[in-house]
């Protein structure tokens, strides 16, 4: 297991060298954060980004993500051109030594949230989904960080019409082109590509959604029969659903040699399909990170890992979920947790 840490560039209030001095982290995952979705990333900005990691003493292998576009997810318009942009960004990354890609297939909007800042009784902020307050939201008018701003309200209400009428199937259908388009040059560079599931699991706003549990991971996998075409599992996005039993998932997938890439947060589930999300150890939410954590470990996950949404917590500001201070905890945590497990499995 390789321990990681996201980092968004220059403009992160967290540097390299703090996430540097964090036990055990190793490798830093990152993105070209200023190219438009779709466009070709260019060689000389994807080399900038891996000298200015490895001079801060860390690795950069993974890419967190490759948006893709909504013409490829809708199957229209400039949707072979973005799809040929996306082998090539697979190639240029292959070429500087990137061996993960993480992406996503959620239509239109990227993780949800009712709230960035919901105060917990211990003091601390965090990111919550409260039902009732996303079913009186006007997707339309809503920002979050990680989404793609560059849609103006009207033509968000068309993209969400469009998804509407193409529907889960549609959905499924065009997910199945790319993936088979993508692949060969996955494999041809190297690449092992992680889909992460959608987050959360389920239909929002009336668009359909479709890696949310098992089931869908297996209909996800058997679309192209090949390692490199696997999962970008989060605990935090499956497990607030109370069906998906994630150390379960770890093992089957993990056995399958499928996992390509941990992302591990707790949360805690509340009633009607709301949740908070929560400090990294057990008991602070509704998840076993133990056992997640020893379910990796006995399908021995050799892949990359990092802590998920952090809290703020000691006065901290910055990127929503993405602070230092809780995040550099959980990454202790869930380091000790694997070495616990590795002496307990030399005993035996």
């Amino acid at each position: 297991m390789k321990m990681t840490f996201r980092w968004y560039g220059d403009n992160d209030p967290v540097t390299l060298g703090q996430i540097r001095q964090i036990p055990g982290v190793t490798g830093i995952v990152s993105a070209i954060y200023n190219i438009p979705v779709g466009k070709v990333w260019p060689v000389e900005a994807i080399r900038e980004l891996k000298e200015k990691v490895s001079r801060s003493g860390l690795a950069l292998e993974v890419i967190e993500s490759v948006p893709v576009h909504e013409d490829i997810k809708l199957r229209r318009g400039k949707y072979q051109e973005y799809i040929e942009n996306y082998k090539e960004n697979i190639r240029r990354l292959a070429a500087e030594g990137i061996r993960c890609i993480c992406y996503n297939f959620m239509p239109v909007f990227d993780w949800t949230r009712s709230r960035l800042d919901q105060p917990l009784p211990d003091g601390s902020n965090a990111l919550v989904y409260y039902k009732e307050d996303v079913d009186r939201m006007d997707p339309a008018k809503m920002s979050l960080p990680g989404w793609d701003a560059s849609y103006f309200p009207e033509e968000i209400e068309e993209l969400i019409r469009e998804y509407q009428l193409q529907g889960i199937e549609g959905l499924w259908e065009n997910l199945k082109y790319f993936i088979q388009e993508i692949i060969p040059v996955a494999i041809e560079c190297n690449v092992n590509m992680g889909l992460h599931p959608d987050d959360p699991p389920w239909p929002i706003f009336g668009i359909p959604r479709i890696i949310t549990d098992e089931a869908a991971i297996d209909r996800f996998l058997s679309l192209y029969d090949d390692p490199h075409h696997g999962l970008s599992l989060c605990s935090g996005s499956l497990g607030c659903a109370a069906c998906n039993d994630i150390p379960h998932l770890v093992r089957k997938y993990g056995k399958m040699g499928r996992i390509h890439f941990a992302h591990m947060r707790n949360v805690k589930i509340l009633e009607d399909s709301s949740f908070e999300e929560s400090a990294h150890p057990s008991f602070c939410g509704s998840l076993d990170m133990v056992e997640i954590m020893k379910a990796y470990y006995e399908t021995g996950f050799e892949g990359y890992m990092r802590p998920d949404h952090g809290r703020m917590i000691w006065g901290e500001t910055g990127k929503p979920g993405y602070g230092l201070y809780d995040r550099a905890l959980g990454a202790v945590y869930l380091m000790g947790i694997w070495e616990t497990l590795e002496k307990e499995w030399k005993k035996r």
